[in-house]
């Protein structure tokens, strides 16, 4: 087996850290996780090292500057990375190296690991009215941040729709209605990712429809959707 980088984007409530956790749990000979690094405060039962690297802002800054991540991006507020050491430390014990991101860090890490030693795949819920009754029930983000999530929930999804079209970075689209299914179908695209094929003009609709959809529905919470973040 020759190990890769596995990216699993998604926008937040998507099910990407669900469905990593799953391929480590089923297969932990087979792939290791990248516990990332972020400046955000750590959740109900969320431990250091695990979950994330939780860093001061002055660390995360430091690292970047030292270079020390992969990638890295402002989201909705705080900062997120991969750090290289982390992706190293898999891939050098054999395994395939799972990363749960946001789309662009899924990009940087496409630029680091062109196919095939990466295979990037873009996860979305089976509906707009799935990813935020998914959202709301974490019970961790306020109002405004329940909005501000769906603004860039919103823009993450239509970079995805035109990254397919052209075939930059996602090669495939993993709807994730069942977890049983979606994992089975993420152990078998990595498995042979050239074997499993996806239609661009499928897809390309599939994300392009969501968008519209989720789009209204960040409106109606009272915050344009295009918003600021």
């Amino acid at each position: 087996m020759t190990p890769r980088v596995v990216v699993l984007a998604a926008p937040s409530g998507g099910g990407k850290t669900t469905i990593a956790r799953e391929l480590l749990r089923r297969r932990p000979g087979v792939f290791g996780y990248s516990v990332s690094a972020t400046t955000r405060r750590p959740r109900a039962g969320e431990r250091d090292g695990e979950a994330y690297h939780f860093l001061t802002r002055d660390e995360f800054a430091r690292r970047v500057a030292a270079g020390e991540f992969l990638e890295w991006a402002e989201y909705a507020g705080e900062s997120y990375g991969t750090l290289r050491s982390e992706v190293e430390r898999v891939l050098a014990s054999g395994r395939h190296v799972v990363l749960d991101i946001e789309v662009k860090g899924a990009r940087q890490v496409r630029a680091a690991y062109p196919r095939p030693t990466s295979v990037s795949i873009f996860i979305i819920p089976p509906s707009p009215d799935v990813l935020l009754e998914r959202l709301r029930l974490r019970r961790t983000e306020s109002g405004r941040e329940l909005q501000e999530r769906l603004a860039i929930a919103v823009r993450e999804v239509e970079a995805a729709a035109e990254d397919v079209k052209h075939a930059i970075v996602f090669d495939h689209i993993v709807v994730n209605d069942m977890l049983d299914a979606a994992v089975k179908r993420v152990i078998e695209i990595v498995d042979e990712p050239e074997a499993v094929q996806h239609r661009a003009s499928d897809t390309w609709g599939l994300l392009a429809d969501f968008a519209r959809n989720l789009e209204q529905h960040a409106q109606q919470l009272g915050q344009p959707a295009r918003g600021s973040t």
